[in-house]
């Protein structure tokens, strides 16, 4: 993480926040409790911004710089709202294709993820605020520059995301080896939303209810699963061949 990429200190971090920088998260000393920290929380509360408490040291390894207890660090990207974009897809007479990554945190597996949403015409990637990467200067270069110009929605939560867009009329699928559906037996020529799980963890158990298909690829080896960006790939290529 380079230091151009940070932001140090209370007063700085409050003020990029208030200016509508695009923060992705931010760390505080675990003992800080002061009058700025204090307004620091309350400022973040009406975000999506995570803060994450730390020992001293993890600050001193980040930058050399009088970080006064409180780093932020500054999103590659302007991020955008599920809510907006949703509308928007419709509104240009498009079948939507729309990628959940649900606690994927490996920023070299999203930046190939990212890279293939874009080469398969997907619409948007959403990513939940907190436990999960965010778009900084390795994904962005590990997309090859796709999440320059990829949608990224960072929200709340993935229940909520995947419950607003069953609401908006889409199919939200699974990709889990809990299925026992191959994922060549959906129909996707349908507003399509497909969820990613996480590199350890899979998809949360209580996302993998609300989705309306669970849908599994075929692992002829011995090794149990597929990378997630390679996964990721076959879902899209199979939308794609689909959808032509």
């Amino acid at each position: 993480m380079k230091e151009t990429e940070m932001i140090f200190g209370t007063r700085a971090v409050i003020e990029a926040i208030q200016a509508d920088k695009e923060i992705d998260k931010i760390l505080m000393r675990r003992d800080l409790q002061n009058d700025l920290a204090r307004e620091l929380f309350n400022i973040v509360r009406d975000t999506h911004i995570p803060i994450q408490r730390v020992p001293q040291e993890k600050l001193d390894r980040l930058t050399r710089k009088n970080h006064q207890g409180v780093i932020a660090f500054i999103s590659a990207v302007t991020y955008q709202r599920l809510e907006d974009i949703v509308p928007f897809l419709y509104e240009e007479g498009k079948t939507p294709l729309i990628i959940l990554l649900d606690g994927i945190t490996d920023v070299r597996n999203f930046g190939a993820i990212a890279r293939t949403c874009e080469c398969a015409g997907a619409d948007a990637i959403v990513i939940p605020a907190r436990n999960s990467v965010s778009v900084n200067a390795d994904a962005v270069k590990t997309s090859a520059g796709a999440l320059l110009s990829l949608p990224v929605c960072k929200e709340n939560s993935i229940t909520e995301s995947i419950r607003f867009l069953k609401n908006c009329g889409y199919i939200v699928v699974a990709a889990t080896e809990k299925a026992t559906t191959d994922y060549t037996q959906v129909d996707y020529n349908l507003p399509t939303a497909i969820v990613m799980g996480g590199e350890d963890m899979g998809i949360a158990t209580e996302n993998l209810r609300l989705c309306n298909e669970w849908v599994k690829i075929p692992l002829l080896g011995t090794i149990a699963s597929l990378n997630v960006s390679a996964a990721t790939a076959v879902m899209l290529y199979e939308i794609v061949r689909q959808r032509k």
